[in-house]
């Protein structure tokens, strides 16, 4: 930030200094009758309202948020713009002139005289906005390029674990052990469970290989992992799901959910002798979609959270993913339930 704004003082100063220096010369030279006391008065303020009058024009557009428009919606914009402060401009370089050369004698506005400055001084300020605009949308392309790669590591970074250990060891071991137990008294239900983990670890090699998925898709991972969980918790765990039906094709980043419903279980149900719920919830309120993931227990603030591609992760690609749009939280809700919510807004 202070490199940038560096960069902005040194040109505005300098181009103006430059511009300057040349009307003084231009001045000079083709008018020897004019003193150079009032040439160089007069290009000093020439100098100062340049440098004013385009910081003003700057902020104005920043204000106005017209630095994230497209080209085709910012052109006329400016160019009013240009026109209104060239304008201002002009009137500003006629009363110095004035004040300067002839104080004692009454202003004379000239029509002719003002719309030839006006449109004199409007090629400095598109030239101005030319340089502007072209540094900043390169400015902006680099930090998108920079922004993208960022998000392409981050992506490739989760695929790797997903292929490695999208479902960590631990669950593995457990649900294998309780299919494990299955086989001698329930056989049918051992074989339908052993599928379930066969369609789960599928699935997770299939969709990690995706930026984003739909929120439809992502529940069905996080069924086929819960029936699996189920398998250990029996009666100790129970699921409730509220899901509005309308925006389960809204893409989210893969394991987004399945991440916070493992960290319920893992940090919640399991930490209970007598088990608990957890509630899975997709919503929408207004331009915002939001996910809940609800469970009973206690939120140990101390303790390092760290479950499957870890909450920290899942912070990283919200941020990277959404670039602000998205937030992520994690309270203690009541006295025994803790709650994760992750908000996206609509692009």
């Amino acid at each position: 930030m202070f490199k940038a704004r560096k960069t902005y003082w040194l040109a505005q100063i300098g181009g103006w200094a430059l511009l300057s220096m040349l009307i003084f010369s231009a001045s000079k030279f083709s008018n020897q009758s004019i003193d150079l006391e009032t040439i160089g008065i007069s290009t000093a303020c020439f100098f100062v309202f340049g440098i004013a009058l385009t910081h003003l024009m700057r902020y104005f557009y920043i204000v106005m948020g017209w630095l994230n428009l497209r080209l085709s919606n910012l052109i006329s914009r400016v160019l009013i713009t240009s026109i209104v402060v060239a304008a201002l401009m002009s009137i500003l370089n006629m009363l110095v002139s004035h004040l300067v050369s002839s104080p004692k004698t009454p202003f004379k506005f000239s029509v002719v005289e003002f719309s030839l400055d006006v449109a004199g001084t409007l090629i400095f300020f598109i030239l101005w906005n030319s340089v502007y605009f072209t540094f900043h949308f390169f400015q902006r392309s680099r930090e998108q390029e920079v922004s993208n790669l960022q998000l392409t590591a981050s992506h490739n970074e989760i695929e790797l674990k997903n292929l490695r250990s999208q479902l960590n060891p631990h669950f593995l071991f457990n649900s294998l052990n309780s299919i494990r137990a299955l086989i001698d008294i329930e056989p049918y239900r051992a074989q339908e469970n052993i599928t379930k983990l066969s369609n789960l670890l599928r699935k997770s090699l299939i969709i990690g290989s995706e930026q984003l998925v739909p929120i439809e898709e992502e529940l069905s991972i996080v069924q086929d992992y819960l029936d699996l969980e189920k398998v250990r918790f029996e009666e100790r765990l129970e699921i409730r799901q509220e899901l509005d039906s309308k925006i389960l094709n809204f893409l989210i980043p893969p394991f987004i959910l399945q991440t916070l419903v493992e960290n319920a279980l893992k940090h919640g149900v399991s930490q209970l002798i007598e088990g608990g719920t957890v509630w899975i919830r997709v919503s929408k309120n207004g331009d915002t979609i939001r996910l809940e993931v609800e469970n009973n227990g206690v939120l140990k603030t101390t303790k390092k959270v760290s479950t499957g591609i870890g909450v920290a992760n899942t912070l990283r690609r919200l941020e990277l993913q959404y670039k602000g749009k998205a937030q992520f939280e994690l309270k203690q809700k009541t006295s025994n339930t803790v709650i994760a919510i992750i908000e996206i807004k609509e692009s």
